[in-house]
């Protein structure tokens, strides 16, 4: 059975174990950083707000994360110290510029009553298991949204737009990307599911 608890339950003694299930998540696309995932955890785990994070726990053990954030609110807020210290002087501005422009922009159709999935991620000993269908489903039956919204996601990523479609979600928006050559990634989809 699949427990969905808010990450800030949990409390800042598991923000690493988080953080690792955000790696495991995202891993690949920080490459550039480093290829270490001890290090990509030890560099990102203070910029998980968990207040906004929901949990999959799976025997008590946190398996996965989703970010459920509303109009004005942010999932991840980085500290530019933090970055540099884990990840050296160059790299450590390089994210901070990045993640800046990435992870920390309101979305534009942002509202009241809408609410943004964000870095769906389930931990890698645990995939397979249904884990981030049970945190999204959880989060589909709060009272308080009527439409979800996840934004860019890379069109290479096919379980995920599978999962997200089986779910219901349609896609809204694409975005065609200009380093393909260099990632494989043809263009960022969008996708929404209105519910009320």
């Amino acid at each position: 059975m699949i427990e969905v608890v808010r990450a800030a339950e949990l409390g800042e003694s598991r923000r690493r174990e988080l953080a690792r299930i955000f790696v495991d998540g995202f891993g690949p696309d920080f490459a550039f950083f480093g290829k270490d995932p001890e290090r990509l955890t030890d560099a990102f785990a203070h910029m998980l707000v968990l207040d906004v994070f929901h949990v999959g726990l799976v025997g008590g053990e946190p398996a996965g994360i989703v970010a459920c954030v509303e109009h004005g609110q942010r999932s991840v807020l980085h500290d530019p110290r933090e970055l540099r210290g884990h990840l050296g002087v160059v790299k450590g501005t390089i994210a901070h510029l990045t993640f800046g422009r990435w992870f920390e922009k309101p979305l534009s159709y942002a509202r009241p009553g809408l609410a943004s999935l964000e870095f769906v991620a389930t931990g890698a000993r645990f995939r397979g298991r249904g884990v981030a269908s049970a945190i999204i489903r959880h989060l589909l039956d709060l009272p308080q949204y009527d439409e979800y919204v996840l934004d860019e996601i890379s069109d290479v990523n096919d379980p995920a737009l599978r999962l997200y479609a089986k779910l219901g979600f349609t896609e809204f928006k694409r975005v065609k990307v200009k380093h393909t050559r260099f990632t494989g990634i043809g263009a960022y989809v969008s996708m929404r599911l209105v519910t009320g």
